[in-house]
This record gives structure tokens, C-alpha cells and sequence, in this order.
């Protein structure tokens, strides 16, 4: 247990700090769950469009480091891969 004010004080930033993160993968998580949704349902257009959504998200968390720059890309990248192969 933290014992000086500094690490009470950090204590206390770092859970605060450690909510919020969790609440922002939760709702990334939930926009790639759509555009999963979306290809796994085989409707092109809709899982453009769920992609469209959820990119500037994933570019958001990885601006903000809760994800890191190279899973934001590797994200973007499979999910346009899967929706390119997607029959028109």
C-alpha cells in the first residue's frame, strides 16, 4: 500500500487512469464486433460502412495508447482484407 502522499496521489490516478482505458477497449472491441457482424453476415455494404465507423475509433485508442499503433494497423488491415474477399 501506498504510503507517501505522491504514490497515495498516483494510486488513485492510476485506477481513474485504468477505468477510463477500460471503458475506451470496450466500446473498440464493440465497433469491431459490428464490422465483424457485418462480414460474417455477408452484407458488403453494411460492413463498409461499419468499417468506415470504427476506424477513426481504432485510430483514437491508438492516439491515446490503449491500443498500440501497429494492432491499430494490423486491425484495419485484416478487416479490409476480409472485406475485399467478401463476394459484391
Amino acid at each position: 500500500m501506498a504510503n507517501s502522499a505522491q504514490a497515495k496521489k498516483r494510486a488513485r490516478q492510476a485506477e481513474k487512469h485504468r477505468q477510463c482505458n477500460a471503458s475506451k477497449r470496450s466500446m473498440l472491441r464493440t465497433y469491431l464486433k459490428k464490422v465483424v457482424n457485418a462480414i460474417i453476415g455477408g452484407n458488403q455494404p453494411e460492413a463498409l460502412a461499419a468499417y468506415q465507423a470504427a476506424v477513426p475509433i481504432i485510430d483514437r485508442m491508438a492516439n491515446k495508447g490503449v491500443i498500440h499503433k501497429n494492432k491499430a494497423a494490423r486491425h484495419k488491415s485484416r478487416l479490409h482484407g476480409r472485406i475485399r474477399a467478401m463476394p459484391s
